[in-house]
């Protein structure tokens, strides 16, 4: 370790690029925490060192650079769907985001700079300040300030490293219902520093994770009981290639496959209804994000096939592509009345995609087949004739913490659609789901996924999996959701809790240092 923290120049701002991107082994689905109890203090220890603000940026920078270049290398499998066109970007496309994400890291070393903490109070400086840019993700992405294409980007926040797999990780995710994912992020960066503080830190280390895991085991209890109008849900899985989707080569096949998936999935939610505790729950079924291979508002005859299927459901929900009287392109998801198959109510994707669904200005091509989509309006709760309320989200929606319902209309549970089939059998698609699970835990509700490909699963408002259809199967589900948890801490703070316990540290500790200033003064003049 020393050696790398003594290195100077190129070599020095290059091993921080290799330091940071081991430190991405720490997210979904390696969870190589203890990687960043050697990554992190190297960081720190090296910005100690600097002797101007401009090496102050750099040291966060690069470390950022190496972070966000290893965490989002999975992004090589959308470009390669049309390496033909975009073939030089196989190598540079998780560099190129990593340009701007690095941005964040880097602000947070150069204030951390700025301010200078001392001792102790150093770590919970630098955790406050780090978490505080890291949230900042999710607002813009520099460096064009404001882009209203723009939706930010707060993929792999360092908080997700504990939502691995099994009874200790639903432990360790608990606190999120307080704190957020964002504040586990906040107490990530202190815990992986304490080490060094030598035996007391160490002393500190071992009893916060204790205490962490001690509440986490304290707050998990069963889900808690279904309603009357809590639904059974069938996920349906038709795993379908994306050269497919995008060539269209057999619409009438992929049709037909999710037509029998549905009638498998209803029947399957059939049985279950039977032996249920509630009578006659409601049944509902999902298909997965633009699912539906032509324009759904016009296929009269196609609705009420896929109607037909589902016999028996309550009502049915279909990814789409959709338009409005102008011709503009939504990401929909669309409900089908029992009956008929009219469309009776429909929630557009209000966060695209940077770069693939949405298009800023300064770039002179589109990377992701189809026309540019226009956002929605933002989310909201859908409420359906026996039914309880439930969220629509879609795809990337789902990874903005604090941001995924209505606050002045709860939903009871979660619908996230989405297609993962561009990042192919990678750490995309855990990742993603690593972030649906979350969001199920800071809002104390259930939550449903329904991928294209995989994975599609099911999470219980502790964020524990009660379902799931792994990558590339073509399968169907059915699951009885449980009821929601009262409201969480999260659900009512939102991100201000994170940002508050953050603000509150790194305000310690400038007060701290003004103390000391003066104390160090006062002993100097006398």
């Amino acid at each position: 370790m020393n050696n790398i923290v003594s290195l100077r120049g190129f070599k020095g701002l290059l091993s921080l690029v290799f330091v940071g991107g081991m430190s991405a082994l720490a997210f979904p689905p390696t969870y190589f925490i203890p990687i960043l109890f050697f990554t992190f203090p190297i960081l720190l220890l090296r910005l100690q060192a600097v002797t101007s603000w401009k090496a102050a940026f750099a040291q966060g920078y690069w470390f950022g650079f190496g972070l966000h270049t290893v965490g989002l290398v999975w992004l090589v499998n959308a470009i390669l769907i049309r390496a033909q066109d975009f073939w030089w970007l196989v190598p540079i496309v998780s560099p190129l985001c990593a340009v701007l994400l690095a941005f964040w890291t880097g602000l947070a070393t150069l204030i951390y700079y700025s301010i200078s903490p001392l001792k102790w109070f150093r770590l919970f400086v630098f955790a406050g300040i780090w978490t505080i840019c890291d949230m900042s993700r999710a607002i813009l992405l520099p460096p064009t300030w404001w882009n209203p294409v723009l939706t930010g980007f707060p993929w792999n926040p360092l908080g997700s490293c504990w939502e691995f797999p099994g009874r200790v990780g639903d432990y360790f995710i608990q606190l999120a219902a307080f704190i957020g994912v964002d504040g586990l992020t906040f107490l990530t960066v202190l815990l992986v520093l304490l080490p060094l503080y030598g035996r007391k830190g160490m002393i500190l280390l071992l009893g916060g994770i204790g205490c962490w895991l001690f509440i986490g085991y304290l707050r998990l209890a069963p889900a808690p009981p279904a309603q009357k109008d809590t639904p059974i849900v069938a996920l349906i899985q038709g795993n379908i290639a994306e050269d497919d989707k995008i060539n269209n080569t057999d619409s009438r096949c992929i049709f037909d496959n999710y037509l029998a998936l549905t009638r498998q999935g209803v029947h399957d939610a059939l049985v279950l209804q039977r032996e249920q505790i509630i009578p006659s729950r409601p049944i509902l079924f999902a298909w997965p994000e633009s699912a539906f291979p032509g324009n759904v508002e016009i296929e009269v005859i196609a609705r009420s096939m896929i109607m037909q299927s589902g016999k028996g459901a309550a009502f049915g929900i279909i990814g789409a592509i959709t338009y409005d009287e102008k011709q503009h392109l939504y990401n929909s998801s669309v409900v089908l009345d029992p009956d008929n198959g009219a469309i009776i109510a429909s929630y557009n994707k209000a966060k695209l995609v940077p770069f693939g669904e949405s298009q800023p200005w300064y770039i002179p091509f589109h990377i992701v087949p189809g026309s540019t989509l226009t956002p929605g309006k933002g989310v909201d709760t859908l409420h359906l004739p026996g039914i309880s309320a439930f969220g629509p989200l879609i795809c990337y929606e789902v990874i903005f913490s604090g941001q995924v319902i209505d606050i002045h209309d709860k939903p009871k549970w979660l619908l996230n659609l989405t297609n993962d089939a561009w990042y192919g059998d990678s750490a995309g698609p855990r990742q993603h789901l690593a972030a649906v699970r979350l969001r199920a835990v800071e809002e104390g509700i259930p939550i449903v996924r329904v991928a294209n490909t995989g994975i599609s699963a099911v999470f219980d408002p502790y964020g524990r999996e009660m379902a799931r259809i792994g990558w590339d199967v073509r399968a169907a589900k059915a699951v009885a959701l449980p009821g929601a948890l009262p409201v969480t801490l999260f659900a009512v703070g939102g991100r201000w809790i994170p940002f508050g316990l953050s603000c509150l540290f790194i305000l310690i500790g400038i007060l701290h240092r003004k103390k000391r200033h003066n104390i160090d003064s006062k002993y100097v003049l006398n």
